[in-house]
């Protein structure tokens, strides 16, 4: 492994957010450039650690089967989430998304992970609710462990550098220019003033559906 030097330590990173397809369930893609050279950024490991608000959350049954098959690294704090809970009775989620070299760039770092929008309150006129995302912390963690202190500053993480079970390291803070400060999620929401059409139909389908269930159990249920 390098040592970075104390100038290339003192520059920081290009961070790049974005929430690819539409509607409930998305992609969160977050890319990072590090602005030092080229051969420094090879004995360093990046991850991205995110505060996702209520109105998003990561299925932890869809996490570890991406892990199974290596295809995201990332950790859940908590890691009991309830996906069925709506967005007024969530609360925040913090990830650790570890990133992944790219191979067209010495100097870049990239990661997806999927995530999904929780259900809104009905709203009076607007048909989407909004949801911001702040832009990530970037941490660094370099196998030689004799980063600048004066530049960057430890962060909390027990997490090993490699992403082997070789014991944790100390990972330090980026400082950071990120491209957007904030991505939006536009989550659709329903309409307060067709609350009663909804329960009305919602009954109907369900006393329909009870009628035919029940006709079909008459009909070809076997009865002692």
């Amino acid at each position: 492994c390098v040592t970075l030097d104390a100038q290339a330590a003192c520059q920081d990173a290009t961070v790049t957010q974005e929430l690819l397809k539409e509607g409930f369930h998305r992609d969160l893609l977050v890319k990072v450039e590090l602005s030092v050279a080229e051969e420094d950024a090879g004995g360093c490991a990046v991850a991205a650690r995110t505060r996702l608000p209520p109105g998003i959350y990561v299925d932890p049954d869809e996490l570890a089967s991406l892990q199974q098959h290596n295809l995201t690294k990332a950790v859940l704090i908590p890691d009991v989430i309830d996906v069925e809970a709506p967005e007024y009775l969530a609360a925040d989620l913090l990830v650790l998304l570890r990133m992944e070299p790219d191979p067209r760039c010495s100097r870049c770092f990239r990661a997806a992970l999927p995530v999904h929008g929780r259900y809104h309150r009905p709203a009076e006129e607007s048909k989407e609710a909004l949801v911001a995302l702040k832009s990530p912390e970037v941490l660094i963690c370099c196998c030689d462990n004799r980063l600048s202190a004066e530049c960057w500053k430890p962060a909390e993480v027990e997490a090993p550098c490699s992403g082997k079970n070789d014991g944790p390291c100390q990972w330090y803070s980026v400082t950071h220019r990120p491209v957007h400060e904030e991505s939006i999620l536009r989550v659709p929401v329903g309409l307060r003033q067709h609350s009663s059409l909804v329960c009305a139909v919602t009954l109907l389908a369900t006393a329909l559906c009870s009628s035919l269930i029940l006709a079909a159990v008459c009909k070809y249920g076997h009865f002692s």
